[in-house]
C-alpha cells in the first residue's frame, strides 16, 4: 500500500507564501513524477506543476514565476513552495504521484487534499 499526505495548507494574506508538502510512504520502489493540482470551489480540478525523473518541471501559466515544485528523493516527500499568493489561488491542492511500487507495479496515488485560502 501507498499513501500520500499532504500537508502546509492554511490561511494567508494576498501577498504571502506557503509551503506544501507531500509524503509518500509504503512499498515505494521509486516516484516516476509528483504534481500539483488544485481545486477552487464550482471549477474543476487542473494541474498546478508537475516534475517529473530527470528533474524536468513545467507550471500553469497562472503561477509561473510564483510557484516553485521540487522533490527530495531520499524522503520520498514532493513540495509546493507558492510566492506571492493571490486571491485566485484559493483553492483545495492535491498532490498526485506516479509511483512504481516493490510489487514491480506502477500506480497513480492521490493525497486527500490540503485547503490553500488566500484572503485579507
Amino acid at each position: 500500500q501507498v499513501q500520500l499526505a499532504e500537508s502546509g495548507g492554511g490561511l494567508v494574506q494576498p501577498g504571502g507564501s506557503l509551503r506544501l508538502s507531500c509524503a509518500a510512504s509504503g512499498s515505494i520502489l521509486s516516484i516516476d513524477a509528483m504534481n500539483w493540482f488544485r481545486q477552487a470551489p464550482g471549477k474543476e480540478r487542473e494541474l498546478v506543476a508537475v516534475t517529473v525523473n530527470g528533474g524536468s518541471t513545467n507550471y500553469a501559466d497562472s503561477v509561473k514565476g510564483r510557484f516553485t515544485i521540487s522533490r527530495d528523493n531520499a524522503k520520498n516527500t514532493g513540495y509546493l513552495q507558492m510566492n506571492s499568493l493571490k486571491l485566485e489561488d484559493t483553492a483545495v491542492y492535491y498532490c498526485n504521484a506516479v509511483i512504481l511500487t516493490s510489487q514491480l507495479a506502477r500506480y497513480t496515488y492521490w493525497g486527500q487534499g490540503t485547503q490553500v485560502t488566500v484572503s485579507s
